[in-house]
């Protein structure tokens, strides 16, 4: 792949993760969304359907996750690189709904603060964030 069209598949895939943050209104059944936007550390936790929840954070997720592993492979092209990978966001994920299932069914007012933190983890590509300078250092290194 030429560096044209190495930059064209980055853009497109930057892209649709700017896309799926900008609709994610639209797209994602989330009451924390406005919650958190308010001043959430002084109001009451928002009514929520907790599957219908988790099942639209956890397809977040995973449209995060497969547009960063694709992302991960156009920049550095070395499959052990994604297998690794795969087992990093899969190993996150399993942690981090954990997490976020605890602050869903168990709210309280002094966890607000780390619930959000924590569920950024889930609903926004962090991880690439990470892991894309970390892999770079890497392949530098070796």
């Amino acid at each position: 792949m030429n560096n044209k069209t190495k930059y064209i598949w980055l853009f497109v895939l930057f892209g649709l993760l700017v896309l799926i943050r900008v609709f994610e209104n639209e797209l994602f059944y989330d009451p924390y969304l406005t919650f958190f936007k308010n001043d959430y550390l002084y109001i009451d936790n928002p009514r929520r359907e907790v599957f219908k929840l988790v099942a639209f954070t956890t397809l977040r997720y995973a449209l995060n996750t497969v547009i960063s592993l694709a992302i991960l492979f156009v920049v550095f092209k070395d499959k052990s690189m994604i297998k690794f990978s795969v087992f990093i966001y899969a190993v996150s994920f399993v942690i981090l709904i954990a997490i976020y299932l605890y602050f869903v069914v168990n709210p309280r007012q002094e966890d607000y603060y780390l619930f959000f933190n924590m569920r950024r983890f889930l609903i926004q590509p962090i991880i690439l964030l990470v892991l894309l300078p970390a892999f770079y250092y890497y392949k530098l290194k070796h």
